[in-house]
Formats: C-alpha cells, sequence, structure tokens
C-alpha cells in the first residue's frame, strides 16, 4: 500500500476529502465491485452497458485502487447517473480507505483466490477473504436497496452471505440455489469468442449471450453483469435486448485473453497482465477448449505472486495441466519448476515439459520448439512481464534483465 509522506501527503488526504464530498453532493447510483479476480472485465462490460441508460463513469484499468477511487469520484458529472467502482485490495483495512469515499448501493464479489495472501500483504486467506468481505458487510440494508450479487459456485464468496444486511443475489452455474445461471454444457470458447445460454429463475426461456471476449470465466463475469442490470431495472423491457447488443460489442481487453499475432509466425492468447491461481486455471482450460488444429498448442506459465504459499500453490497448477493439457508446457521462473516437477509425478509426458530459469532461457527454448501455426498461451503477471519473451523472439530489444520488470520500462 502507498503510504505518501509531506506535501505529497497532504495532497492525496485533501484529493481524498474532496472526492467524498463531490460523491456526495451529487449522489450518482454506486456499484462496486470486489474479488480477487474477474473484477476489470465485470466491471468494464457493466460500465458500457451502464451507459446505455445514462452517464457513467468508470474506474480506470491502469491506475493503483488507491488513487483510482478518488480520481474516479472527482470525476462525476452533475448528470451522471451511475458510477462503477473497482474495489481492489491487498493489505488489511484497504476496503475501509475505500468506503471512506464510496457508498454502493449493489456490491458484487466475483471470486477469492490465494494472491496477496503472503506476509508482505494480508498474510492469508482468511484475512484476505475477511477483507474482501468488508464490500458486502457495509451496504445498505435491502429495505434501503442494498444488493450483494455473490458468485454461489465460489465456496468462500457463498459462504459471505450471511455476513450482509442487503438483499442476497446468488449468481453461477448452479442452477438449484443461482438467481441468475448459465448452462455449463453450453459454453463455447473459440478464437474469435465466447456463446453460452443465460437463465433466470424468473423466466424459463434463456438467452444465448455471444461476446467477443475469450474465456470460460467470462460466462461468470457476463451473468454477473445480467444479474446488476435486472437488479436496477427489474421492469425495464429493453434491458435484454440492450445487454445482447452490447455484450456482443465488447472487446478484450490487451493482456487479459485476447488473441494477437504472435512471434516465429505463430498466434499468441496474450494473458500476460495478472496472474493468480485461480486466473491460470481457467486461462489454461480455456486454452485447451479452444479447437485449434493448425499447429501445436504451447503454454507458457510464469511465476504467480503474493502467494501465502507459494510451492503449494505452484504445484496445484500442474493438476490443470494433466487435466487440461497443452501439447508443450514451459513454465518460467524459481517456482515454476515445482509446477514441471508435480506435472512429471501426476504423469504428464516428460519430453513436453521445460523450465526455464528467466525470459531469456524461456526465449532460447522457444526458439527451438515454435513452428509457424503453432499456437502459444502467455500466462504471466505485469510485474514478471513475460512479454519480454515476445521481444525477444520478434529479435526486439529488451528493456531490462530483471527477474521482476516494473511495467513502464519494457511496455507490450
Amino acid at each position: 500500500m502507498y503510504h505518501p509522506s509531506g506535501l505529497k501527503k497532504l495532497y492525496h488526504q485533501t484529493r481524498r476529502f474532496l472526492a467524498k464530498h463531490w460523491l456526495n453532493l451529487w449522489r450518482p447510483y454506486q456499484i462496486a465491485i470486489g474479488g480477487s479476480q474477474g473484477k476489470t472485465n465485470t466491471t468494464q462490460a457493466l460500465a458500457k452497458v451502464l451507459s446505455n441508460f445514462g452517464h457513467t463513469i468508470v474506474t480506470d484499468i491502469n491506475l493503483d485502487t488507491t488513487f483510482n477511487v478518488p480520481i474516479t469520484a472527482l470525476k462525476i458529472k452533475p448528470w451522471t447517473k451511475f458510477a462503477v467502482f473497482e474495489l481492489g485490495v491487498d493489505h488489511i483495512g484497504e476496503m475501509n480507505k475505500h468506503f471512506e469515499i464510496v457508498s454502493p448501493q449493489i456490491g458484487i464479489v466475483t471470486g477469492i483466490s490465494a494472491v496477496h495472501s503472503d506476509a508482505e500483504h494480508f498474510g492469508s486467506i482468511k484475512n484476505l477473504i475477511k477483507e474482501e468481505r468488508k464490500l458486502i458487510e457495509y451496504l445498505p440494508d435491502k429495505k434501503d436497496g442494498g444488493v450483494a450479487i455473490l458468485n454461489y459456485d465460489d465456496e468462500e464468496v457463498r459462504k459471505m452471505a450471511p455476513y450482509t444486511k442487503a438483499k442476497v443475489i446468488f449468481y453461477g452455474a448452479d442452477k438449484k440455489h443461482c438467481h441468475y445461471y448459465f448452462d455449463e454444457n453450453s459454453v463455447k470458447v473459440t478464437l474469435n469468442g465466447t456463446q453460452f445460454k443465460l437463465f433466470s429463475t424468473n423466466f424459463n426461456q434463456f438467452q444465448l449471450i455471444s461476446t467477443k471476449l475469450i474465456g470460460l470465466h467470462h460466462s461468470y463475469n457476463l451473468t454477473a453483469v445480467y444479474a446488476t442490470l435486472k437488479t436496477i431495472f427489474p421492469d425495464d423491457k429493453n434491458v435484454n435486448k440492450i445487454f445482447l447488443k452490447t455484450m456482443s460489442q465488447l472487446q478484450p481487453l490487451r493482456g487479459r485473453m485476447n488473441i494477437e499475432k504472435g512471434p516465429m509466425e505463430t498466434i499468441l492468447l496474450n494473458d500476460c497482465l495478472r496472474a493468480s491461481p485461480k486466473s491460470t486455471d481457467e486461462g489454461l482450460k480455456t486454452f485447451y477448449h479452444i479447437k485449434y488444429n493448425k499447429g501445436k498448442k504451447v503454454a507458457v506459465l510464469g511465476v504467480m505472486g503474493e502467494l501465502y504459499d507459494p510451492i503449494f500453490e505452484h504445484k496445484k497448477t500442474a493438476k490443470t495441466l494433466v487435466e487440461y493439457p497443452p501439447d508443450i508446457v514451459l513454465g518460467v521462473g524459481e517456482y515454476r519448476k515445482y509446477t514441471i516437477e508435480e506435472a512429471k509425478r501426476l504423469g504428464f509426458q516428460k519430453d513436453r515439459l521445460f523450465f526455464a530459469k528467466d525470459v531469456f532461457e524461456a526465449a532460447d527454448i522457444l526458439k527451438k520448439i515454435l513452428k509457424p501455426g503453432d499456437f502459444i498461451y502467455l500466462k504471466s503477471s505485469l510485474l514478471r512481464n513475460l512479454w519480454r519473451i515476445i521481444k525477444i523472439l520478434n529479435n526486439q530489444p529488451v528493456c531490462c534483465q530483471k527477474e521482476l520488470c516494473p511495467y513502464e520500462h519494457c511496455k507490450m
């Protein structure tokens, strides 16, 4: 967490004070999104569709939440109807700071993963869950319009329900317990996007959702968006039509499961901005389910940071690799050697597993493996910056040789 001092501290305190009172002055309808993964895509999709109903302000995807919340609040205009806040947290007490400014009517929790659970951040998964849970603990009572929209399929999120006084709406794939649910068997993902059937307990007919967003996990994100829309506009007959049209127009954010031209005449599934255990698993499942026969599927996996038990979490990836196997796996970085070793132990074919200590060694290995037409899945966090591998393979200069490479030094 950033702790400014001197004049900078005064500046940030003043900005937060102004943001709080500015937001209270105009009082747009506020929605807050929390959770360990899926926040950004859910936030951006929700803001996009809400803009059809009135002026909408949303947090910037490139700013740290500490700055993002007050900056977003100060963008509110007298005519702003909706304000959508992505509330990221990585330290105890950070959600409290957010709620010094925001006062959402609706809170969405997308899922819980072990990210930020290391000693320098939350210190445990238990502390992480307690902090994320504050999002719905602070919501208004249901009689005052407070609504908590929770991912039922995530056990830790589901167990949050008793901690809020707001009305609880569940979404997910469990049709027995979810107010809004999708058919898991209907989810289809291709190089061009994702399609699935979306249901509500209030009607028997389904809606066929088609989006250019790539990933099995988007069935959760977009179901959460739909649940939010129906909460805000329960009687608006145009909601379904507007939702379907807007979802079909969404474009993948770069570095968050987007398709682009890869090095050495390959195709690249670029997912190198965030890496948690759950997002890595979902990415590998998506990579597996995309039908592709023009070349090998090559998964390049970077280290996941800020984990309470990094060895355990990196070993867990091996189980997903065995269940949803690519043709080739390359682990990059110290902890990924545990993934490779565990995959061997679980029976993954040894000659299809590779390990590299850094991006330079990884590029050397890929030069020998890759052929024109191959399909690469690049999974990494922003700080590890595995994008340098692509630059090396394209014979482009690389910013630095550090393992942890600040993104500003070596952009995509």
